[in-house]
C-alpha cells in the first residue's frame, strides 16, 4: 500500500499526524530545512518524535534540503548525525554539497531527493540513484503520464505530492524572493511574493502567480497502480488540526481502497484551501481555473478544529499489530512472549503457578486478560495460550507480566538503531586563479547574435538549444569568431525528450559539443549523447563540496549561484573552471502554467509581455521551452563598474542577454570590455554585495 507521509512543523503536529494515521512524518531540525519559519525541532525534541513514531511504526525523515555556504556544512554535519542517531529514517536533501558531507558523516542514512533539486523526469531519477539516493520526491507540476513513465523505468521509489499549496515556479528554480527581498525559498524563507497582485498594462489588480492548493484525493488508486511508493501532504507551517483532518481523510482512503467522499472532501476545504483545490498539473490541464487566493471561509471550521483536536489528543490509536504467547504449566514459572512483525520480542517471566483451590485458570479467560492492550498503540491480533489443568494464578501477576511485555516491547521498538559514524571533511582549500575571468555570451534571439557582436570574441557563446537547432547560420556565424555551446531546457519532460535530442543531433552535426545543464536530469541525457557539459545556475552551486561533485560526475565548469554574495563566491575551493552572470536580467521563475495565454486565451509568446507589481515594477515574461513561461527581473544585474567579480579566481564571467535590442547587445559587451560607457537605465547589483537569509 502507499505511503502516507505527512508534514509536521511541531511536536504536537508528529502527534496529529501519528494519531490521525500517518505512515511516516518529515520534520525540520535546525535552520537548514525548506521551512525555516516553522517550529522545527530541537535536538531532545526529535530523539523524543522519533522515539514517539518508532513505537507506533512510523518513519521519520529529516528535511535538510536547503542549499548551504561552506561555513554552514560543518554545523549541519553535526545536526546529521545527532538525528542519525536518535534514528531518523532518512534524510532529504537539496544541494548536491550536502548529500556529499551526509555520505561521510553519516554513510548508512538513507537519503532521498527532494522535491527542490526539480527533478522531473527519468534522467533525473537515475542521476539520483547514482549519487546513491533511495528515493527521489517529484516536482508537483507531472501530468499522470509522466509520473507513471518514470515510476515504471526507475531503480529508486517515487514520491509525489498529493495535497497542499503550490508554488507557481518549478521548486528550487524560484529566485523571486531572494532577488527581490534577500529571502530565498533555496533557503527556507520564501517570503511568497508569488501571493500578491499582479497585472498587465500597469496595473497590479489580480493574483495573477497565486495557484491553488493542489489535491490529488481522487488519484489515490491510479497513483497506487502506476507504482509511486509514498505520497505527500504539504504543509509544515499549517497548525497540527490541519495535518490531523487531512491525513486521517487521506489514511482512510488508502486504508480502505476508496476516493474520499463528498462530506470529506469539504471538511478538507474548510481546513484550508485558495478558493478550492486544483489537480491540473497532474490532469494535464493548466490554466486560469487554476489560480486562487486564500480567503476566510463562509462556514466558520472553529468546531471540527476543536473536533480533530479532540480526537488526536485524548488517546492512542492502536496501530500496531503482535502476537502474544503465554505458558502456564505446573512447577514451571509463567512465561509471557509478545512479538511484533518486525521480530521484535519481549520475554516476562513470573511466579510457579499453584494449585487452584476454587476457579482454575482457562486458556480463555488468559487470553482475555492479556490482550488488553488498551491505552497502548498495540493490539493483539493472535494469542496463543498453553495452559494446563487446575492452576491458579492472581489476575494481578497476569497484568503485571502484560505490563511488562509491553514496557520492553515499547523500548526495543524505540530503541535507535546503531550507525556507524564517520567524519566530514571540507575539501581542501585550493589557490584561485589569478587571471582575470573571459567573457562569455547568451542569447534569448536569434537577431542578438551579429556579426558586429562576434567581433568582439567572447570566449564563449551560448545558444538555447532550439534556436542553435532552427538557425545553423548562427551556429555558423559564433564558430566564426568563438566556440558555441547550446543551452538545455531547463524543464525537458520526458515526452518532450525526442525532440530535444532530434535537435542535439543537429547541432551535433554544425559542430556544437558542449551543452549547458541547468536541471540534473541533463547530466545522463548529454553523456549518453556524447556531449560535454557545463554546468548551469539551476544546479545551485553555493559550497565547495558542490564544485568537487560536479567534478567527480565530468562537468568542464560550473556556475555559481547568483544568491551568493561575491565574497563567498571568492572563498570557495575551486576544483574546477567556474562562471558567474554578471549582467542581464536574472530569472526569477520558470513556470509550467502559461500565464500569457491565461491572459489572452491563446498562444502570443512572440510578443513582448510585462507583468506588473504593485510597485510599479515590470517583470518581463519570456517563452521558455515547451511553452513555459520565464519570468525574468525587473532591473538589470550590472557589475561592469566593480572589480570584485574580476578577482574571484573565476574562469568566465557571463553577459546573460535576454530582452536587448542587438545594439545594446554590443554596447554592453564592449562596456564589459571597458570599450564603451554608460549603464542600463535601472540596474541592480542582485546579491553581489548583500547576503539572503
Amino acid at each position: 500500500m502507499l505511503e502516507l507521509l505527512s508534514p509536521a512543523g511541531s511536536p504536537e503536529a508528529v502527534t496529529a499526524a501519528v494519531q490521525s494515521g500517518a505512515d511516516a512524518v518529515y520534520l525540520g531540525a535546525g535552520d537548514f530545512n525548506a521551512r525555516r519559519n516553522a517550529s522545527n525541532f530541537s535536538l531532545p525534541d526529535l530523539e523524543e518524535a522519533v522515539s514517539y513514531c518508532h513505537l507506533r511504526g512510523v518513519r521519520v525523515y529529516l528535511t535538510l534540503n536547503t542549499l548551504l555556504t561552506g561555513r554552514e556544512l560543518p554545523l549541519a554535519a553535526e545536526t546529521a548525525q545527532a538525528a542519525d542517531q536518535a534514528g531518523v529514517d532518512a534524510i532529504l536533501v537539496q544541494d548536491l554539497g550536502v548529500a556529499r558531507m551526509l555520505r561521510q558523516a553519516v554513510p548508512e542514512a538513507e537519503l532521498h531527493a527532494s522535491t527542490q533539486m526539480t527533478i522531473h523526469n527519468l534522467d533525473g531519477a537515475l542521476l539520483a540513484a547514482e549519487l546513491g539516493m533511495k528515493r527521489v520526491v517529484l516536482s508537483r507540476e507531472l501530468p499522470r503520464d509522466q509520473i507513471a513513465y518514470i515510476c515504471r523505468n526507475s531503480p529508486i521509489e517515487i514520491e509525489v505530492f498529493v495535497h497542499g499549496a503550490l508554488c507557481m515556479c518549478y521548486s528550487g528554480q524560484c529566485f523571486f524572493s531572494s532577488v527581490i527581498g534577500g529571502r530565498s525559498g533555496n533557503r527556507g524563507l520564501c517570503a511568497q511574493p508569488c501571493r500578491l497582485n499582479y497585472g498587465w498594462e500597469g496595473k497590479a489588480n489580480a493574483p495573477l502567480l497565486s495557484l491553488k492548493d493542489m489535491s490529488l484525493a481522487g488519484h489515490l488508486r491510479e497513483l497506487e497502480d502506476m507504482g509511486v511508493a509514498c505520497v505527500k501532504i504539504e504543509g509544515r507551517m499549517k497548525r497540527p488540526e490541519y495535518v490531523a483532518i487531512v491525513t486521517k481523510i487521506y489514511a482512510a482512503a488508502l486504508r480502505e481502497g476508496r476516493e474520499p467522499t463528498k462530506d470529506e472532501l469539504r471538511a478538507l476545504e474548510l481546513a484550508f484551501s485558495r478558493q478550492g483545490f486544483t489537480d491540473g498539473y497532474f490532469m494535464d490541464h493548466t490554466g486560469p481555473d487554476m489560480f486562487g487566493v486564500r480567503r476566510e471561509s463562509e462556514v466558520d471550521p472553529g468546531a471540527m478544529l476543536a473536533q480533530v483536536k479532540a480526537e488526536y489528543s485524548r488517546g492512542e490509536r492502536p496501530r500496531v499489530p503482535v502476537r502474544l504467547t503465554a505458558s502456564i504449566r505446573a512447577g514451571q514459572a509463567v512465561q509471557v512472549r509478545m512479538e511484533d512483525r518486525a521480530g521484535h520480542a519481549a520475554l516476562a517471566e513470573g511466579p510457579v503457578p499453584e494449585a487452584a483451590r476454587t476457579r482454575a485458570l482457562t486458556p480463555e479467560g488468559v487470553r482475555e486478560q492479556l490482550s488488553k492492550t488498551g491505552g497502548t498503540p498495540f493490539f493483539c491480533e493472535h494469542a496463543d495460550c498453553q495452559v494446563e489443568e487446575g492452576l491458579s494464578l492472581p489476575l494481578s501477576q497476569l497484568n503485571a507480566l502484560r505490563r511488562s511485555v509491553l514496557e520492553e516491547l515499547s523500548r526495543l521498538r524505540s530503541a535507535p538503531p546503531s550507525h556507524a559514524q564517520g567524519m566530514f571533511q571540507p575539501v581542501p582549500q585550493r589557490e584561485n586563479r589569478r587571471e582575470a575571468p573571459v567573457y562569455t555570451l547568451s542569447v534569448q534571439r536569434p537577431e542578438q547574435v551579429t556579426e558586429e557582436l562576434m567581433a568582439l570574441r567572447p570566449a564563449l557563446v551560448y545558444l538555447p538549444l532550439e534556436l542553435a537547432a532552427k538557425r545553423p547560420d548562427k551556429v555558423d556565424l559564433v564558430q566564426k569568431y568563438a566556440q558555441a555551446a547550446v543551452i538545455l531546457p531547463r524543464v525537458l519532460w520526458d515526452r518532450e525528450l525526442a525532440e530535444a535530442e532530434r535537435q542535439l543531433e543537429a547541432v551535433r552535426a554544425l559542430g556544437v559539443g558542449t551543452v549547458l545543464a541547468g536541471n540534473w536530469g541533463h547530466l545522463p541525457l548529454a553523456r549518453r549523447m556524447g556531449f560535454q557539459v557545463r554546468g548551469d545556475y539551476g544546479l545551485g552551486v553555493t559550497n565547495s563540496e558542490s564544485l568537487e561533485e560536479l567534478n567527480r560526475l565530468g562537468l568542464l565548469s560550473a556556475t555559481l549561484s547568483f544568491e551568493q554574495r561575491l565574497a563567498r563566491l571568492r572563498d570557495l575551493s575551486k576544483p574546477l573552471d567556474t562562471e558567474l552572470i554578471v549582467y542581464g536580467r536574472l530569472p526569477l521563475m520558470i513556470t509550467e502554467n502559461c500565464i500569457i495565454r491565461n491572459r489572452q486565451g491563446r498562444c502570443s509568446c512572440g510578443q513582448d509581455q510585462e507583468l506588473t507589481d504593485r510597485k510599479g515594477a515590470r517583470f518581463p515574461v519570456v517563452r521558455a521551452w515547451g511553452c513555459r513561461n520565464e519570468i525574468l527581473n525587473s532591473k538589470t544585474l550590472f557589475l561592469a563598474d566593480k572589480a570584485d567579480y574580476q578577482q574571484m579566481g573565476l574562469w568566465a564571467a557571463r553577459l546573460r542577454f535576454t530582452t536587448e535590442t542587438p545594439e545594446e547587445c554590443v554596447w554592453m559587451m564592449k562596456r564589459y570590455l571597458g570599450l564603451a560607457d554608460g549603464e542600463p537605465k535601472e540596474i541592480t547589483r542582485g546579491l553581489s554585495f548583500r547576503d539572503v537569509e
